[in-house]
């Protein structure tokens, strides 16, 4: 995919590219710094526990395997949003995956997750393979649902008790796309 920048209010530049080997480092720094912010991520500090060389190859194998990729958002030059998507590798589950969005609360309500979810979009439908995008995402995080409605995503079922934290249990939404 080739770098994308998209003006912000303020003047301001988001950038969006895919991530690199390279980018092991900073990407580990905006996990340990997001899921300190928030709830909703499927982990909480201290819980990530990939090493930089774990993670660059992690980022390689994204660049080289078919129905893979992940993305970095960016304001002046800091990772403020990432994107991933993987999808099945055998036949029967190829053109179906799943994909994550963390985004810094201070890039919240500025469009980074709508441009991380748009780029993952037409990067599925430009590559004729990915027919169907799913997700899971708490019942609670009504931003993001929001998000996933506007782009034509669908509930497809809700699992209780998915998550537990401090003893307080949260359901999680599957939806799901067509391409």
């Amino acid at each position: 995919m080739d770098t994308i920048q998209h003006p912000l209010p303020g003047g301001k530049v988001l950038e969006l590219r895919q991530a690199q080997p390279q980018d092991a480092a900073a990407v580990l720094d905006f996990v340990h710094a997001v899921c300190a912010e928030t709830d909703f991520l499927t982990f909480g500090p201290g819980e990530f526990e990939m090493t930089v060389e774990q993670e660059a190859q992690f980022l390689s194998a994204c660049l080289e395997q078919e129905g893979s990729i992940y993305v970095l958002a960016s304001i002046d030059g800091q990772i403020v949003g990432t994107m991933n998507f993987a999808a099945g590798r055998r036949p029967r589950t190829r053109h179906c995956g799943s994909f994550g969005i963390s985004v810094l609360r201070k890039a919240w309500g500025q469009g980074v997750g709508t441009r991380l979810l748009e780029v993952l979009l037409d990067w599925a439908r430009a590559g004729g393979v990915i027919t169907k995008i799913n997700l899971s995402v708490r019942t609670d995080n009504t931003r993001a649902i929001k998000l996933y409605e506007r782009k034509g995503f669908v509930l497809e079922g809700t699992t209780s008790r998915e998550m537990c934290i401090d003893g307080q249990y949260f359901d999680t939404h599957w939806m799901g796309l067509e391409i």
